[in-house]
């Protein structure tokens, strides 16, 4: 049989390198901005405490003095604004909207949103410049307008101070899935090996001259692959029952048809001599043969390996019937009366039809052959309590009880049959194809005769 073609895909190691990776990179794209995000909000916050800082030290320097604002600058409040960037650094200082000094044309807020003594941050741009403000409302003493005290710089210092901690998470992140791609490719390793060791055990069954059939011999295997060591064991005796089974099936029909083949070729060799009886005698061999040919067939088919056969609705009287009508002939011709005891109605039961007519065909096939002249072989259906019966009845000689625990075997050869043709496979096809179907077979001297009983 030809193998279908398998296609391309993944090595194994790759797909667990990449399905570790992917959520990791994903991880660390959403730290990436969570940690941007509180790194501009760390900027800003610490940037705005300074700018705040010199807001409130150049407000305090406002007063009133006779009547009029006054106020003096102090060189520190701007002093502690200056950075490695040279930000520029305005202020406006104004009276209701009377300018007292500073940059006339810095943005001035609306009075109105300002709260008192309550500093308020906000962005603006300033001469094509993006701007930060810190603006602060004071209400002075005889003075009926709101004193309006804003100082603003431009973002360059923030800008770099945002861009060098943004670097150092990105190297962080970098540094720390690079670490991790170094770490899991031994870990996948060490994690594969049980794999490997599977696939090695699997691989040296392939070398040996002959099929080794036996279990695997992997050592200890994590949980994951226990079922898949498990069910190639359980494939390989599958194996070992279907070979076993051929093997016997071929050493059952070697050792079987040597005598009826070498009976053949004397009738051969005494009609070619010109004896008038030889073609009786080759007819009958060949008979024997053909009947011998079809049991071990049944017994092959009755032997197979595997799962039980697929269950349908079978009715038991129907097979019955039906086994009888294949039956009759050779019934009358042996002189034995054959006849069904059975419920009017059908008896279904959930089983295999092939080889329910295979097993009864088989025991009235033995109740005919085995019987007397004049004698009676019946086939009995009953139920009780849930248990469906079917039993073949016949009042011949019967069995010694010595003999009765022996039946079934293959090509057993009773006592009773001497005389009788057979090949001592009929019996063996029964007890078979019964224990397949999940029944019961019970063998019992009813002297006279044999009763035999499948139970379902």
């Amino acid at each position: 049989m030809t193998q279908a073609p398998r296609g391309r895909a993944l090595a194994l190691r790759t797909r667990l390198l990449a399905a570790m990776l992917a959520p990791l990179l994903g991880i660390a794209v959403l730290l990436g901005l969570a940690g941007a995000t509180l790194i501009a909000d760390v900027v800003r916050r610490t940037n705005d405490r300074v700018l705040g800082g010199a807001l409130g030290a150049v407000a305090e320097t406002v007063q009133v003095e006779r009547g009029e604002v006054t106020m003096d600058l102090p060189a520190a409040a701007f002093g502690m604004l200056e950075n490695s960037e040279r930000d520029n650094v305005y202020y406006r200082i104004a009276v209701g909207d009377r300018l007292l000094t500073g940059y006339a044309d810095l943005s001035a807020p609306r009075i109105a949103d300002l709260a008192i003594d309550t500093p308020r941050f906000r962005y603006a741009s300033y001469r094509d410049q993006p701007i930060r403000i810190a603006e602060v409302r004071r209400d002075l003493p005889r003075i009926d307008r709101p004193v309006i005290v804003q100082v603003a710089e431009t973002l360059d210092g923030r800008h770099a101070l945002q861009r060098r901690l943004l670097v150092a998470l990105l190297l962080g992140e970098i540094l720390l899935v690079g670490v991790a791609m170094l770490l899991i490719r031994p870990a996948l390793g060490w994690s594969l090996r049980p794999l490997a060791r599977l696939r090695t055990a699997v691989a040296a069954r392939d070398t040996r001259a002959t099929p080794d059939l036996s279990p695997l011999d992997t050592g200890p295997l994590p949980i994951e692959l226990v079922p898949l060591a498990d069910a190639f064991d359980h494939l390989l005796a599958r194996l070992d029952n279907a070979t076993a089974g051929i093997r016997r099936f071929t050493a059952d029909a070697s050792h079987q048809m040597r005598t009826p083949l070498a009976v053949l070729k004397v009738q051969v060799a005494l009609a070619r001599r010109g004896d008038p009886g030889a073609l009786g005698e080759i007819a009958d061999a060949a008979d024997r043969l053909e009947r011998l040919v079809t049991q071990l067939l049944a017994l092959a088919r009755a032997d197979e390996a595997g799962v039980s056969p697929p269950r349908e609705r079978v009715d038991l009287r129907e097979v019955a019937v039906g086994v009888i009508g294949r039956r009759i002939g050779q019934a009358i011709e042996a002189g034995v009366d054959l006849h069904l005891d059975a419920p009017e109605g059908p008896v279904v039961i959930a089983s295999h039809r092939t080889l329910l007519v295979e097993i009864l065909s088989n025991l009235v096939d033995n109740a005919i052959r085995y019987n007397r002249n004049g004698g009676m072989v019946a086939i009995v259906i009953g139920e009780d309590a849930g248990t469906v019966s079917i039993a073949v009845a016949d009042d011949g000689p019967g069995l010694p009880d010595a003999d009765v625990d022996r039946v079934g075997q293959r090509f057993l050869r009773l006592s009773t049959s001497a005389g009788k043709d057979g090949s001592g496979l009929g019996l063996a096809i029964v007890r078979s194809a019964v224990q397949r179907l999940g029944g019961n077979i019970d063998f019992r001297n009813t002297q006279p005769g044999l009763r035999v009983t499948l139970r379902f």
